[in-house]
């Protein structure tokens, strides 16, 4: 089993038996701006087809799910298959390597053009993920809030992810708790995420 990441300049969230670090400065202002910009135009975004309540309906946003050529990722009943990986966000990768020590061999990308799009409750839990998924989340553009709640219930804890931060969820984060990124009516420029993960390989009788 991996260690979990860990680093004396994070923010920690104190959440039973969750693991939460938040790098607020992990891309300096310039770099994010430089990688925003690059990831945005390289990137062939989409707008999928989700199951929600038993409905197809379109995502809230745009993505991209993009990675090694065997991880295929399912989730919400519809199986995505990677798009190659683009240059920015190789160069994003492996700077991301060089600061968690991890591999990652894929990564969610999602466009939030204003604050009309928007994630819905959910939890990273997907069994290709493996019984407890380390999810390195890289926030570029505009700033949005970040919401986490216990699956059983209660008053969720709000974080607003800046541009050019890192928020790295580990431990049982994703089998105890659920997150989220909601629609806001204030003017808010457009954020690009990046969630790295490692996928394990598909058997046929999945």
């Amino acid at each position: 089993m991996l260690e979990l990441f860990a680093a004396e300049n994070a923010d920690q969230w104190a959440l039973p038996l969750a693991d939460l670090r938040y790098f607020p400065t992990f891309l300096p202002s310039a770099q994010a701006q430089r990688f925003f910009e690059a990831v945005r135009e390289s990137a062939c975004w989409q707008q999928p087809e989700i199951t929600l309540f038993g409905r197809r309906v379109l995502t809230p946003r745009l993505s991209c799910w993009m990675g090694d050529s065997d991880a295929v990722y399912r989730y919400s009943n519809t199986t995505f298959n990677p798009e190659p990986w683009t240059q920015p966000v190789l160069e994003l990768r492996e700077h991301l390597h060089a600061f968690t020590g991890r591999r990652f061999n894929s990564v969610l990308l999602n466009y939030y053009r204003d604050g009309n799009d928007a994630m819905g409750w959910h939890s990273d839990d997907e069994r290709e993920l493996g019984a407890n998924p380390v999810i390195a989340s890289v926030s570029l553009g505009g700033e949005r809030r970040f919401l986490i709640r216990n699956r059983q219930g209660g008053k969720s804890m709000a974080l607003c992810l800046a541009e050019g931060s890192l928020l790295v969820m580990q431990g049982d984060s994703q089998k105890l708790y659920q997150h989220c990124l909601p629609r806001t009516a204030k003017p808010v420029a457009a954020r690009l995420n990046l969630t790295f993960r490692s996928v394990l390989p598909r058997h046929n009788d999945s």
